[in-house]
């Protein structure tokens, strides 16, 4: 009988001596200087960073999740695929400023925010990027402050901080308070397209609100998924939608009121 161990670098075979119900005993086992180096290095990897945040405010109280993403990898696209469901549910994706400088991987941060009524975990962790992200979920019972967040070491000191202005978020600028002067969804989405290919941060939560109501089509969201820019993918997103009339062109441009309400105000305020 033999062991097969796995490792980060490959797999090997060690003999088995003696076998028990419990145990398997192995006479003579290998040591591997290269396992323990690779662990060595995997506690040590300075990486950098980028935190997402998904937001609703459900009457009197906000929920968010935050999530620590290694920059340049494939984690911002599993998490936005995940949180699909729920940006057609009122969620919003907040891209938040990163780090200052470069962090541990796996290492743990507290979250903290001093109006929150729950933190869930406590604590989040930058993980290896072929590694589902952490995640720590807030609520605070307050809509009339801003939020305060910070992310701390374990050795103390604070790595990150950052603020989502309560006028972001709050009732009193909610995006379907804004209406627009008169303009027809389409005529406006054409007039403004290329300040909109521009200006547009995230075009993905407008596609995901429209393919969830069968506006846009799995093809249709595959081409501007599969498109490496913001400004490509907000192009084929435009692409897709003003050919189809005023309830697609219409459901558009809500869904723009409500993930890029300043800049849709800004651009209905320069029409009149």
């Amino acid at each position: 009988m033999k062991i097969l161990h796995v490792e980060e670098h490959g797999v090997s075979l060690e003999e088995v001596h003696e076998v028990t119900r419990f145990h398997a005993k192995i006479l003579h086992p290998k040591f591997s200087l290269i396992s323990v180096i690779l662990r060595i290095l995997s506690l040590n990897i300075d990486v950098h960073c980028d935190v997402v945040l998904y937001m609703a405010v459900k009457r009197s109280t906000v929920i968010s999740r935050l999530y620590l993403l290694l920059r340049n990898s494939s984690q911002k696209e599993a998490v936005r695929e995940q949180e699909k469901n729920q940006v057609s549910k009122g969620f919003s994706e907040f891209v938040l400023s990163s780090p200052n400088g470069p962090l541990k991987l796996n290492s743990l941060f507290a979250f903290k925010n001093p109006h929150s009524t729950s933190i869930n975990p406590e604590k989040i962790q930058l993980l290896p990027a072929d590694t589902t992200p952490s995640c720590c979920q807030m609520i605070m019972r307050n809509t009339g402050v801003d939020i305060e967040m910070e992310l701390i070491g374990e050795d103390e000191r604070t790595v990150w901080k950052s603020v989502v202005s309560k006028d972001v978020y709050s009732k009193d600028s909610h995006p379907t308070t804004l209406t627009l002067p008169g303009i027809p969804a389409e005529e406006f989405l054409k007039k403004h397209r290329a300040i909109l290919i521009q200006g547009v941060k995230n075009p993905m939560p407008i596609a995901d609100v429209l393919s969830s109501k069968s506006m846009i089509g799995d093809e249709e969201y595959s081409r501007i998924k599969a498109e490496t820019t913001e400004q490509d993918r907000m192009r084929e997103l435009l692409r897709s939608v003003l050919p189809k009339g005023p309830e697609v062109t219409g459901a558009c441009l809500k869904a723009l009121i409500e993930h890029e309400h300043h800049l849709v105000k800004y651009l209905s305020e320069s029409s009149t």
